[in-house]
């Protein structure tokens, strides 16, 4: 006797099916993005043969990628061999300033995927598996050493900032601030919206020296002359500002560390200025959305979290800050603190 499936079971059965998969799908991307499919479609090269050619990939091979795709929603076909984008696969399109192709390849390069593949461990000790996996003591010394895939990862970390840098640039107050200093700010770009938003705003990125290139070659758009760049450690020291930016860098690292960056900007920190820190907040529990992951992944990659606006207050008081602040700006909060009295 056959059993009927009830519909509401029959929906859940295919989510988690889905779940299950879900790497499959990000493995599928990344080949999309590393082969360029979106720009090849853009360009009227829209055959397998055609773009395993230009990329010298197999033929056949390539003409399953494609088919997989169009199921993805990434693009469409009506005879099964030319193939159209579709607006979804255009945000991996490289001159795209919003695209998403370099976070496609950097979050499923071994760098971030080796770690994740021991994401139990983590759940287990409550600590990150870069060291078991790739035998470093954090990411970033792992990046160091694979250039290619620390590029990715600056780049990808560029593509997101362009998308909420003018979110931030509208919501941060920069008048009457001499230098805003953009610490991990990798290629600038918050920084550099603020600047531009500001024409009387000196700005700079203060980063680790393998970084700084990628601020670096960003100088242009007219700002040189305001622009400036400094490599060094944020756990060391940082140089005198007075607007300190912390975009995607506390949830890095655990509360301690977090504290000791927070310290060394107020060491620093010219009189009356601010410490602006842009991250996610972390909602009620059940809250849908991009926090509750970001938060696994810190778990899994860092030894980092996100967190909650109480959380935050708390690193704020140890580091001897107060918060005076708090705006939304897209997916992000800016979160600002000053110098406790």
């Amino acid at each position: 006797m056959t059993t009927v499936r009830p519909p509401a079971a029959a929906h859940d059965y295919e989510r988690m099916m889905a779940m299950v998969t879900g790497f499959w799908v990000t493995q599928t991307v990344r080949a999309a993005a590393l082969y360029n499919l979106a720009d090849h479609l853009a360009a009227g090269t829209d055959t397998a043969e055609a773009i395993a050619g230009a990329e010298s990939t197999d033929p056949d091979a390539t003409r399953r990628l494609l088919r997989t795709c169009a199921s993805l929603g990434l693009m469409t076909s009506q005879d099964g061999r030319h193939f159209t984008g579709t607006p979804l696969l255009s945000t991996l399109q490289q001159d795209d300033p919003h695209s998403l192709r370099h976070f496609a390849i950097s979050q499923s390069a071994p760098g971030h995927w080796l770690p994740w593949g021991r994401f139990p461990e983590a759940v287990r000790t409550g600590r990150h598996q870069v060291t078991a996996a790739h035998g470093e003591a954090n990411i970033f010394d792992y990046f160091a050493k694979h250039l290619d895939e620390a590029s990715s990862f600056t780049e990808s970390m560029s593509n997101l900032s362009r998308s909420s840098a003018l979110d931030i640039a509208a919501v941060l107050d920069t008048r009457g601030v001499t230098l805003a200093l953009d610490v991990g700010g990798a290629g600038g770009d918050v920084v550099r919206a603020m600047m531009r938003a500001n024409p009387e705003l000196d700005g700079g990125v203060f980063d680790l020296p393998h970084i700084v290139p990628a601020a670096e070659a960003a100088k242009a758009e007219g700002l040189e002359g305001r622009f400036t760049t400094v490599g060094g450690d944020f756990f060391e020291s940082v140089p005198p500002a007075d607007l300190y930016v912390l975009k995607y860098v506390l949830h890095d690292w655990d509360d301690a560390e977090c504290v000791r960056i927070l310290r060394n900007c107020r060491a620093h920190l010219v009189e009356g200025g601010r410490i602006a820190v842009v991250d996610h907040l972390v909602g009620d529990t059940g809250q849908p959305g991009l926090a509750p992951l970001m938060d696994l992944n810190m778990l899994d990659m860092t030894g980092g979290r996100e967190r909650q606006l109480t959380e935050f207050d708390a690193l704020f008081t140890a580091a001897g800050l107060s918060r005076v602040k708090v705006t939304p700006a897209g997916a992000f909060a800016v979160i600002e603190a000053r110098a406790t009295p």
